[in-house]
């Protein structure tokens, strides 16, 4: 089946329109089209992300469905470009408590390929090792930390869906790195090979001792879906960039390909993480 003409920003204007239909008293979509006088082809355009209606139409639709002024600014502003592939969104000093753009893309997701140098990936993090992460970012206000780990669990959730299948490759500097302290870099590679015992979940060493390699530099998150074309999240600081380009994914797809080559096979990395979650504090050896 061909994959559906869609941008990610174009499915997150479908998807809170679809939510905000569904807190309403309309009992479908048609009884919504029919209460504004439309076509049902033309509202079912719009929440497939596809446009087909002016910003005064839109703004009909949101004011019948009760949507609260910020959010209709931000669903108004999604609307000229939602068929504008490439998205980066600035989020300010840091990036948002709940990110519903990257999590809604998971939720849609059937694989997901994950890389991470020298941190661990945010679906395979434990609470502490999270708190550790959080705390020494001079852009996180120490009381949103509690509200962002739940929100980071929550995310987590995704990996019990039966549709989706994951890879995580992970440098070996990231399981030495002391992140929280002895103790809480000890139940955080417990955890990792708790996580590696699951069928759906596949994590890859890059040791170091291949020296350099293809993912140097930067981290990303690689998803395809089963009726869109694939997306990549590269996010930074006070940003996170949606990248749909063809060219560009291309690119990634190749990363994969390389990191795939240089890494250990998921046993050879399991027997790695099993090693290290046995000695108390390998760092202590090479200062």
């Amino acid at each position: 089946m061909p994959k559906r003409s869609s941008t990610v920003r174009g499915r997150e204007l479908g998807n809170a329109l679809r939510t905000a239909i569904a807190q309403t008293g309309f009992s479908s979509s048609l009884a919504l089209a029919e209460r504004l006088d439309w076509d049902p082809s033309k509202l079912s355009m719009l929440l497939n992300g596809k446009g087909g209606v002016s910003a005064v139409e839109l703004g009909l639709l949101l004011g019948v469905c009760g949507v609260e002024p910020t959010e209709c600014d931000r669903l108004l502003s999604l609307l000229p470009v939602a068929h504008v592939k490439d998205w980066l969104q600035v989020h300010g000093t840091c990036p948002p408590v709940h990110h519903h753009t990257l999590v809604e893309n998971i939720a849609a997701a059937t694989t997901l390929v994950s890389w991470r140098c020298l941190a661990l990936p945010e679906l395979l993090q434990t609470p502490a090792y999270m708190r550790a992460v959080m705390s020494a970012s001079p852009n996180i206000p120490q009381h949103e930390v509690a509200a962002r780990v739940e929100a980071q669990l929550k995310m987590q959730e995704q990996l019990r869906r039966s549709e989706l299948t994951c890879t995580f490759y992970i440098h070996e500097l990231a399981l030495f790195l002391p992140v929280g302290g002895r103790d809480v870099r000890g139940e955080q590679l417990h955890h990792l090979l708790q996580r590696a015992a699951w069928s759906k979940i596949v994590i890859r060493i890059v040791p170091t001792k291949i020296g350099a390699h293809v993912g140097m530099d930067r981290p990303f998150t690689q998803l395809t879906f089963d009726k869109y074309e694939p997306v990549v999240c590269v996010e930074y600081e006070n940003s996170t960039a949606f990248i749909e380009d063809e060219h560009s994914l291309d690119c990634y797809a190749a990363t994969v390909r390389a990191l795939s080559e240089s890494s250990l096979d998921s046993e050879e990395s399991k027997a790695l993480i099993a090693r290290l979650a046995e000695t108390p504090w390998p760092l202590e050896e090479a200062v």
